[in-house]
């Protein structure tokens, strides 16, 4: 069992923190609100800390889980950051959803203190943070990864090391590019079997047994269908993800215009008070349009 710091107890690091916990690993938590940090300790034990570097003291492994890339720069960067307590071989996993330049930047200021940071982004949504089965696509070196894998285990049910530094969030990127062009054309697809007199969940039963089936048809349309959107991944989140990678795809001289129109639709999601409503709120827009 290993001494396990955890920066960041949101709606995907609460649960993820509570597997490391539950697995026998003696964990350290804080977040920026105390209240959640002293919830989590009431509900799994553990110790509770006033910032990063009293977290990251005297910890083998420390994760992290915040918001974007200037919270991440100050939680491990800062003057009471992570950094500042971490010693020789201590490995930090990022699970933080980034641009890849934040996650190589860390690397390096990192590997100058002879420790390692692995960039690790997740898939998989609140349910698979709950339910221990998230997706993990890694960036890094092979022998931190190696020593950082059994813990990972606790609350994923694949993960696999993608490239050097900053290949887990070009992956995630690529992930996020899929689903956005996936969710607008399921969104069409309903929008469309509704307007054409179909049973929605009729079609879909039929549908989803051939080569249109995905994860977000198989979990999304029946909310879809019944306009329901207070649970999941939210808007805000998305549009930050794909704002990452249309700049990524800027520095690298190519096109996404899918992405690029997804991106505009969740905004008018987002202009319709929906920033927290689930991304598969998508139909909405279609549903408002005259």
């Amino acid at each position: 069992m290993a001494d396990v710091a955890f920066i960041g107890l949101g709606v995907m690091g609460y649960p993820m923190a509570g597997h490391l916990a539950a697995a026998g690993h003696r964990v350290t938590v804080y977040n920026r609100t105390t209240e959640k940090a002293e919830k989590w300790v009431g509900e799994h034990g553990g110790k509770l800390a006033k910032n990063g570097h009293e977290a990251a003291t005297g910890a083998e492994f420390i994760f992290s889980c915040v918001g974007n890339d200037d919270d991440l720069r100050a939680v491990i960067l800062g003057d009471e950051g992570v950094l500042t307590a971490m010693g020789d071989g201590t490995v930090l996993i990022d699970h933080t959803t980034t641009s890849a330049e934040v996650a190589r930047e860390v690397a390096q200021a990192c590997a100058a203190q002879a420790c390692a940071m692995l960039d690790a982004p997740v898939s998989g949504g609140e349910a698979g943070a709950v339910n221990g089965v998230l997706t993990v696509m890694i960036g890094g070196e092979q022998a931190d990864y190696d020593k950082a894998a059994p813990l990972i285990d606790c609350f994923a049910r694949a993960h696999r090391l993608m490239g050097p530094s900053g290949a887990g969030q070009l992956t995630k990127m690529v992930n996020q590019i899929c689903i956005g062009g996936l969710v607008q054309s399921l969104s069409e697809a309903l929008h469309f079997a509704d307007k054409a007199g179909l049973d929605g969940r009729a079609v879909i039963d039929v549908i989803s047994k051939g080569a249109a089936q995905s994860w977000q048809m198989e979990n999304r349309y029946e909310t879809m269908i019944d306009d329901e959107f207070d649970f999941g991944f939210a808007v805000d989140w998305m549009i930050k993800d794909l704002k990452i990678c249309l700049d990524e795809a800027t520095q690298n001289r190519i096109s996404l215009p899918v992405t690029e129109i997804v991106k505009t639709y969740y905004e008018e999601i987002q202009g319709m008070g929906g920033g927290r409503w689930d991304t598969s709120s998508l139909i909405r827009r279609l549903r408002a349009l005259k």
